[in-house]
C-alpha cells in the first residue's frame, strides 16, 4: 500500500479521498490554491502545499507545481478526484515517468476513452451497444447531410473532445444541419482546442443511465449496477439515483455484465463509468468516464462497497477485493447536488457561510467540505456538497429526502436547496416519469 498520497483536487471530493486514505493508514498531502488555504481538507491533511494563485490554470491544473509538491513531500501516489486533471493522459504519463502512481486507469485507457469517436469505436469492438451514427469525424455539410438522411433526422452533432454540452447541436433537417455543423465546430474549437465533430441519432425522450465499473488491471472487473442521472440542466446532472428505477433487475445485470466483460478485455484498472442513453428498453453508449464520478455515493450506498478504497487498493497493485457474486443491491439511494447558486437564475453565489446546519438522521449522508465561517471562493465550480439519502424503497427514499431537505440550512450564500424542495413535490418526480429534457422544460415553465 502507498505511504503517502497527494490529493490533487479540492472541496468535498478532496475530503472524501482524505478520509479513505486515513482509514487505510496512508499519510495525506493536500495541495491548494491561495484561495483554498482554509479549506477543510487542507486543515485535516497531514501536510499541505500551496501550488499557486487562485485561477485553476495556475494551481489545480498546474502540472509542474503538483509534481514539485510530490517531490517536496515524498508522495508516492496522486489521487486526482474528478474534474481538473482526472482524465488528463499527459498528467498520468508524467507521473509515471517520475515513478509516482496515478490512482486511476492507464494513460492509454484515458486516451482511447477521452476521444468520443475512438471511444465509440472501442465500444463497438467490445460489444457495447451504441447509438447509430458516423464511424468517425464528419467534415463537410454534404457528408453530414447524407449521413443524417441515412440515419434519419433528427440527429445530434457532437464535439469529439470535452463535454458539459459544449459543441453539441441538434439538427432536424438539411438546413439546420449546415448551421449545426458550423456552430458545433466553432464551440468545440473555442472550448477544447479541437473542432472535430461527429454525428449520431438524436433520441427524443431518453433517460441517462450509467453503469459503474471497477477493474484491477489484472483481468478482473465487476459492475456495481446502474444509476439514473436524467435530471440535468445544460447537460449537467443535478439529481442521481441508484439503482436506475426504470431498468428491470434482469436488464441491469445483463448490461452490467456486458460492461464488466469489456473492462476485463481491456485489463482496465480503477473506477470508471459507462454512460448510456436509454429509450424504449434499449441502451445506447454515449461515452466512458475514466475516473470517479460525482454521483458515486449512491452506488456505494446500495452496494455497501467503498469505491474510493477499491481505487486506491488496485492502484497499489492489489487485486479487487470483490467478485461479481459479492455485489448485492439493497434498497434505493438518491443524491442531489447542492451548489452555491441562485435557485432561480443559477448565478454563482460565493461568499461567507454565516450559519450551517447539515441534515442528519437515519439513512442520510452528507459529502461536503464547507463549515460555518468558511468563505466559498468565486474561482471554481459552484458545487459545495451532496445530500445522499437511502431507503428500503424509492418512495421511502423520497420521503427521507424531503425531510432532509427541509432541515438542511446554509445561510450567508444562496444555494440550490430551494429548487430541490420544489422538485421533491412534483408529481413527475414522485412517479419517476422524466427524461433528460424534463428539468429544462420545468425550469422554463416555472420562472419567477
Amino acid at each position: 500500500m502507498f505511504q503517502k498520497v497527494l490529493i490533487a483536487n479540492r472541496g468535498e471530493i478532496a475530503l472524501r479521498i482524505l478520509r479513505a486514505c486515513k482509514e487505510l493508514g496512508i499519510s495525506t498531502v493536500a495541495v491548494h490554491s491561495q484561495a483554498d488555504a482554509n479549506a477543510m481538507h487542507v486543515r485535516l491533511a497531514d501536510e499541505s502545499v500551496c501550488i499557486g494563485p487562485n485561477p485553476a490554470r495556475d494551481s489545480y491544473l498546474n502540472i509542474p507545481s503538483i509534481l514539485a509538491a510530490c517531490e517536496i513531500t515524498g508522495a508516492d501516489a496522486v489521487h486526482p478526484g474528478y474534474g481538473f486533471l482526472s482524465e488528463n493522459a499527459r498528467f498520468a504519463n508524467i507521473l509515471e515517468e517520475h515513478k509516482i502512481t496515478f490512482i486511476g486507469p492507464s494513460s492509454h485507457h484515458i486516451e482511447i476513452m477521452g476521444d468520443k469517436i475512438t471511444a465509440k469505436k472501442t465500444a463497438v469492438e467490445l460489444g457495447i451497444p451504441v447509438v447509430p451514427g458516423s464511424e468517425g469525424e464528419v467534415k463537410t455539410p454534404a457528408e453530414a447531410q447524407a449521413l443524417a438522411k441515412e440515419i434519419g433526422y433528427p440527429v445530434l452533432v457532437k464535439a469529439t473532445a470535452g463535454g458539459g454540452g459544449r459543441g453539441m447541436k441538434v439538427a432536424r433537417n438539411d438546413e439546420e444541419m449546415a448551421i449545426a455543423l458550423s456552430t458545433a465546430r466553432t464551440e468545440a474549437k473555442a472550448a477544447f482546442g479541437n473542432d472535430s465533430v461527429y454525428i449520431e441519432k438524436y433520441l427524443e425522450k431518453p433517460r441517462h443511465i450509467e453503469v459503474q465499473v471497477i477493474g484491477d488491471g489484472q483481468g478482473n472487473a465487476v459492475h456495481l449496477g446502474t444509476r439514473d442521472c436524467s435530471l440535468q440542466r445544460r447537460h449537467q446532472k443535478v439529481w442521481e439515483e441508484a439503482t436506475a428505477p426504470t431498468v428491470p433487475a434482469e436488464q441491469r445485470d445483463r448490461i452490467g455484465e456486458i460492461c464488466a466483460a469489456a473492462m476485463r478485455k481491456l485489463s482496465y484498472s480503477g473506477a470508471g463509468t459507462i454512460e448510456f442513453l436509454y429509450e424504449n428498453g434499449e441502451f445506447y453508449f454515449i461515452e466512458m468516464n475514466t475516473r470517479l464520478q460525482v454521483e458515486h455515493p449512491v452506488t456505494e450506498r446500495v452496494t455497501n462497497i467503498d469505491i474510493v478504497y477499491e481505487q486506491i487498493s488496485v492502484a497499489s497493485g492489489e487485486k479487487l477485493s470483490i467478485q461479481q457474486e459479492d455485489v448485492r443491491f439493497s434498497g434505493h439511494a438518491i443524491e442531489v447536488r447542492i451548489n452555491a447558486e441562485d435557485p432561480q437564475t443559477f448565478a454563482p453565489s460565493p461568499g461567507k457561510i454565516s450559519f450551517y446546519h447539515p441534515a442528519g438522521g437515519f439513512g442520510v449522508r452528507i459529502d461536503s467540505a464547507i463549515y460555518q465561517g468558511y468563505s466559498i471562493p468565486p474561482y471554481y465550480d459552484s458545487l459545495i456538497g451532496k445530500l445522499i439519502v437511502h431507503g428500503r424503497t424509492r418512495p421511502e427514499c423520497l420521503q427521507r429526502l424531503r425531510r432532509a431537505i427541509d432541515e438542511f440550512v446554509v445561510d450567508g450564500v444562496k444555494t440550490t436547496l430551494p429548487l430541490f424542495a420544489r422538485l421533491i413535490r412534483e408529481p413527475d418526480i414522485i412517479a419517476g416519469d422524466y427524461d433528460i429534457h424534463w428539468l429544462e422544460k420545468y425550469l422554463a415553465a416555472n420562472k419567477v
